[in-house]
Order: structure tokens, then C-alpha cells, then sequence
């Protein structure tokens, strides 16, 4: 039996670690939770990279948790990631098995890898009215001002950084949490991939999903009730994507601004990654190249030390 509670799979977006948390937890027959703030939503599957094809291996569906839980325009929150992870987590240890927590949101990995006590944060209508005026770069130096959980990288809308500040507010003005979170002892493994494979990747990824209908999916969920204002507050593909199909982009703008955003976001999740590792987090890195039989034997190896 494993000394380990829990293995997480971290890396940047392209990076690969979807493809590798399900190698090896079909070698290690278990299942996995996924730690990404925007694959919870149903219908939104191009746009956040869902690829669940990768979590079928030689014909075999690895079991996972977390994708597809909530409807699109919902506002999910770290609070609610953490209550949902402990029940599928525990659901999994039931089966006496060790649960994978694979993603790239930083914030929500983070939550449960520390066992941060969080409380649901309600809404402050007089904090929204007073930033309402602010432009994104004046509210991300604000949220810069807070010892911050938040997670910059998720960062990337006005609205998003007003409720990342609200947030912050909040738990200054309630320190005491009361909610219980166990201490987990993870085994934590990043994929590490150099930048410029990183950046090819993420182009090659953003061509080939927009050719399989990233547009049509955008076109769809506002077809279906999801308001443009809702979708822009994703961020990233949903935001210039969005802002494309309503006109306020021509196609070029809207792929060039999103190529950017994209690497910017990459290289922002990595900026966490490694300040996880300066609050104390143990990474072991893995590099994205090795043959994916040989990164299960050295993830293999890991588990044993």
C-alpha cells in the first residue's frame, strides 16, 4: 500500500498531463478528478480542451470526476471545487484505490493539496459599484495587493478580477474558516516542456480546434441561452471567440489576440507552478519528451520512495 493519500499531475496548458494522468491510472487501475476551473461546464468542450478521447487507453475508459458538472453561465468557485473533490475523492478511496488529481488550475489544485479552509463567498454589491469604473490591468494591480490565493492565471476578464477581489475581501473581513479539510500526503508530478515546444503545441492545438468547430460550439451555447456577457467571463477561447461571433472581431483579430492569450496564460501557469514550489510544494518534474512508457516507470518509482 502507498504512503501516498493522492497523486496530483500538473502542467501547463499542451503540455500533455491528461494524456499521462490516464496511462497511469490505467496502470494503476484508479480514476481521476480533474483540477480545471472551466472543464466542469457542460457544452463547453473545444474551447476548454476537454480531448476526451484521452481518457480512453488501448479501448479501456479510465473512470473521472469533475468534467461536465455544471451549466454554462453558472459562476463555479473553489469553494464548491473542494467540497465536490472531497466526495469524489472519497468515493475513489472507497475503492482502495489512489486517486489522481490531474489539471492546470493552480488555485484549485493548490486548495486541496494545502487543505486551505475556504467559506462560499457571497456577493458585495457595494465593492462591485465602487470597482465597476476600473480597467482589468488597475483591478490585477489591486488584486496584487492581497496575500492571494486567487489565481492570476484564472485572471484574464474585468468581472473575473472583480470577483477574484471580492473574494480576497471577503476573507480579510472573515478570517476564521470553519470548515475541516483533511491533510493529504501527495506525490505531485508536473510535466515539464520547454517553451518553445510549449508554444508550438498551443498554436498547432488552437488551428486544429478551431477547424473542428470552436466557432460552431461558441455559436451553439449562446443559441441555447448562454449570454455573450456570461461566455466572455471564461476568458480565453470563450472570451475572443465570443467577441468574434457578436462582431467586435474580425476572425484575424480575434485569432491573433487569442494566440497571445494563450502562451501569456501558459507561461502565468507555470509562473504558479514554480511559486508553489517556493511555498513548499515538492514537484517532481518530468519532462514532456520521454517516451510515455518510461514517464509511468519513474512515476512508478516515485510512489515506492
Amino acid at each position: 500500500m502507498s504512503k501516498y493519500d493522492l497523486i496530483a499531475i500538473l502542467g501547463p496548458t499542451a503540455s500533455g498531463k491528461t494524456p499521462f494522468a490516464a496511462a497511469l491510472a490505467t496502470e494503476l487501475k484508479t480514476e481521476i478528478i480533474s483540477a480545471d476551473s472551466r472543464q466542469i461546464y457542460r457544452g463547453m468542450d473545444l474551447g476548454t480542451g476537454k480531448d476526451l478521447a484521452d481518457y480512453t487507453i488501448n479501448g479501456v475508459d479510465v473512470p473521472y470526476h469533475l468534467i461536465d458538472i455544471a451549466n454554462p453561465g453558472y459562476k463555479y468557485n473553489v469553494f464548491e471545487y473542494q467540497r465536490d473533490f472531497l466526495k469524489a475523492y472519497e468515493e475513489i478511496k472507497q475503492k482502495n484505490t489512489l486517486p489522481i488529481v490531474c489539471g492546470g488550475t493552480g488555485m484549485y489544485l493548490e486548495s486541496v493539496l494545502k487543505g486551505y479552509k475556504l467559506m462560499p463567498v457571497p456577493e458585495n454589491p457595494e465593492l462591485r459599484a465602487k470597482l465597476a469604473d476600473k480597467s482589468l490591468e488597475e483591478l490585477t494591480d489591486l488584486l496584487k495587493q492581497y496575500k492571494s490565493l486567487h489565481n492570476s492565471t484564472e485572471v484574464d476578464t474585468v468581472k473575473r478580477a472583480i470577483r477574484a477581489i471580492e473574494i480576497e475581501v471577503y476573507y480579510v473581513e472573515h478570517p476564521v474558516a470553519e470548515r475541516e479539510f483533511p491533510e493529504l500526503n501527495s506525490l505531485i508530478i508536473g510535466i515539464d516542456i520547454d517553451r518553445e515546444l510549449r508554444r508550438n503545441k498551443i498554436s498547432k492545438r488552437l488551428k486544429q480546434r478551431l477547424e473542428e468547430g470552436m466557432i460552431d460550439e461558441v455559436k451553439r451555447l449562446i443559441e441555447q441561452g448562454t449570454s455573450p456577457d456570461d461566455l466572455i467571463y471564461y476568458g480565453l477561447e470563450y472570451k475572443y471567440l465570443t467577441l468574434h461571433v457578436i462582431g467586435q472581431l474580425t476572425y484575424q483579430e480575434m485569432y491573433e489576440q487569442l494566440e497571445t492569450a494563450i502562451h501569456q496564460f501558459a507561461k502565468r501557469q507555470m509562473t504558479w507552478f514554480r511559486g508553489m514550489e517556493r511555498r513548499g510544494f515538492n514537484i517532481n518534474w518530468l519532462d514532456v519528451t520521454l517516451p510515455m512508457e518510461e514517464k509511468i516507470e519513474r512515476a512508478k518509482a516515485l510512489l515506492k520512495e
